[in-house]
């Protein structure tokens, strides 16, 4: 690993932690007994702290060697079905959460099936939006006082700002893809 790359990814991290912990660069040179000047320089990866320097800021922003060296979580993009999480209600409708702890993230994806003359509970007027794209079956989708017809191979898109409820008035259950932002599930 080059000597600048090292110092750009410290200077990252010991200002990514001063940010967190709401200091100025004035308060951890005056915690650290160093001058802003160095602060700054050793944030833009300009300069290389020496162990003992490095040892003392990492103290003095609240955190062990050990941690701040802890390469983060690699980040998934790809999810299968044994890390899914289903809910099946009295009816037989299910809901599968298909991006494990998508609640963090801006969009929540669902596979969702709903059993013939069933419907999902009725969702009050929320911010954000919904997206669906219907795989197979029917759906009515029911947004305020209005009805929509939803057949197989449509997609059905609105903001979530008044009631709505997605019922299946067909014969066969009707399994499609439902998108909200932001999480509310």
């Amino acid at each position: 690993m080059e000597l600048e790359y090292v110092n750009e990814h410290i200077g990252n991290k010991i200002k990514d932690l001063r940010n967190r912990n709401g200091l100025t660069q004035q308060e951890l040179a005056d915690r650290a007994e160093l001058t802003k000047g160095f602060i700054s320089q050793l944030e833009r990866g300009q300069v290389s702290p020496s162990v003992v320097t490095l040892l003392d800021l990492i103290e003095c922003l609240g955190t062990t060697a050990s941690e701040f060296f802890k390469e983060a979580e690699e980040d998934h993009f790809v999810y299968s079905e044994e890390g899914f999480f289903e809910k099946v209600d009295e009816a037989g409708n299910s809901i599968q959460w298909i991006v494990p702890a998508a609640q963090k993230y801006q969009m929540e994806p669902l596979l969702a099936v709903v059993q013939p003359h069933q419907s999902l509970d009725e969702d009050k007027p929320h911010s954000g939006e919904e997206f669906g794209y219907l795989i197979s079956g029917k759906l009515t989708l029911h947004l305020g006082d209005k009805s929509y017809q939803v057949k197989a191979g449509e997609s059905f898109y609105y903001p979530a700002k008044w009631k709505h409820r997605i019922e299946n008035p067909g014969s066969e259950p009707a399994k499609f893809i439902w998108v909200s932002t932001p999480p509310t599930f």
